[in-house]
């Protein structure tokens, strides 16, 4: 009599098979992201960019990676890897197209994104700087056309990922510390960690950074008000919180504002304090 399929023990042939089936899926990926990552790299900056921001284009190639392997979060590590290859390699073309096609290929996970939007807008105005000729690392402007190329990158990079993750705090966040640590806007830099902080699971330090972005851009009457609608809802208990920080800050811009002791924030507790309702 027959022996049922669901007693027949597990063949080790389906188990080589399917380690070798891994291993030239692998294989595979890699020819493949060499086919579609040294072709557009090899281009001109000019022309790189104007290929790359073909989103159908780019589609085509990574959807012909995905049937070529089947395995696209494999594929994404795989483009990362490449990436950190060219990373080492200082080449800018190279990095940027792997960062993209592997955030394409699977963009599900944040690092991806966000360490992709570090990279840009970080390592990569370094590479640049690095290799000016030396009359021209002392020219301030052409300095600061380098940032904020790389900084415009790396937040386009960020808006695709907003895409794929609406209402995102980490990547609200990174947005705001490109705007402020790279393009040095203190008012796009309030709006983002705003932002940040109305999302779903926000660190609470996103609020205390978006007072204090709106202090640096000159909007201190802001602040004050954004910190004192805040402390209410801190929890007391909860350290990361910081509510004794908030309390001193509004402490601090009244200072700064000169706001009458009548009229001074008094959080409950506080002397001079009182009960609600009396």
């Amino acid at each position: 009599m027959a022996r049922s399929c669901a007693h027949s023990p597990v063949s080790p042939f389906a188990v080589v098979n399917f380690d070798l089936l891994k291993s030239a899926a692998a294989v595979s990926c890699l020819v493949g992201l060499a086919c579609v990552i040294e072709p557009v790299s090899a281009n001109s900056e000019a022309e790189w960019r104007a290929n790359f921001e073909r989103e159908p284009r780019f589609a085509a190639e990574q959807t012909s990676l995905g049937v070529l392997a089947g395995f696209r979060g494999l594929a994404a590590d795989l483009a990362w890897l490449r990436g950190y290859m060219a990373w080492e390699q200082r080449d800018v073309a190279k990095t940027q197209t792997s960062i993209e096609l592997a955030a394409a290929l699977d963009g599900r996970p944040l690092c991806f994104w966000i360490n992709g939007a570090r990279i840009i807008a970080c390592d990569m105005p370094a590479w640049e700087k690095e290799a000016l000729d030396p009359t021209a690392v002392h020219d301030p402007n052409l300095l600061r056309s380098i940032e904020e190329k790389y900084a415009g990158r790396a937040l386009a990079h960020l808006e695709k990922a907003m895409r794929r993750h609406p209402r995102n705090a980490a990547l609200w966040i990174e947005r705001a510390n490109i705007e402020y640590g790279r393009l040095h806007d203190a008012a796009a830099a309030a709006r983002s960690y705003r932002l940040a902080a109305e999302s779903p699971h926000a660190p609470y330090y996103a609020a205390r950074l978006h007072a204090e972005m709106l202090h640096r851009a000159g909007r201190s009457s802001e602040a004050l008000l954004w910190l004192k609608e805040l402390y209410p809802r801190l929890p007391k208990h909860i350290e990361a919180a910081c509510s004794d920080v908030v309390l001193g800050r509004i402490h601090a811009l009244e200072d700064e504002l000169s706001v009458p002791m009548e009229n001074r924030f008094i959080a409950s507790g506080e002397p001079g304090s009182h009960p609600i309702g009396l």
